[in-house]
């Protein structure tokens, strides 16, 4: 074991001292957008209508008014926490354009969920990890049983098969 970490210390000085690490740190990139939403779980609304100081905060970051649903804002406002000028939006489908969908669940990446009703992805989050057949997100605008209209931020555990897109903003 010690033998490994010596090698590892090794190439991370040579990479160090050959360029440096790739831009923004990308192996500690996914962990850091994590670790920032992961701080946002027990955010509650103050009234249950979209709304209360750091509800706010994520709506203002993509120019939404106080009221409106903040799912895809607060995903947006956590990768500009972590030093990302994108995604910065308030519409979930702009999440997923074709350059940036994949089919890694990778900490970090963007889950959607498709609702029939709307024709269209209507509900975002982002991915802890995945286990087997399930993936961990963290979601905003949500609830313990999953609506795309709940008061505030939890930790979720979904099947794959409710998930509908991932996209990759981090690479």
């Amino acid at each position: 074991m010690g033998t490994v970490k010596f090698v590892f210390g090794l190439i991370c000085l040579a990479v160090v001292g050959f360029g440096g690490l790739p831009d923004r740190d990308l192996l500690g990139a996914r962990e850091r957008v994590v670790a920032i939403a992961s701080s946002q779980v027990g955010v509650r609304e103050a009234s249950g209508r979209n709304d209360g100081k750091e509800v706010e905060a994520y709506l203002a970051y993509v120019g939404l008014k106080k009221g409106q649903p903040y799912c895809v804002a607060w995903v947006s406002w956590v990768f500009g926490q972590a030093g990302y000028a994108r995604p910065r939006t308030g519409w979930s489908p702009a999440l997923f354009p074709a350059s940036r969908l994949t089919k890694e669940v990778l900490p970090g990446n963007i889950m959607g969920i498709w609702f029939p009703s709307l024709n269209r992805i209507g509900h975002v989050g982002i991915v802890v990890r995945k286990r087997k057949d399930w993936c961990q997100t963290l979601e905003a605008n949500t609830n313990l049983e999953g609506s795309r209209e709940g008061q505030g931020v939890y930790r979720r555990l979904r099947h794959q098969r409710t998930i509908h897109s991932y996209s990759n903003w981090l690479d």
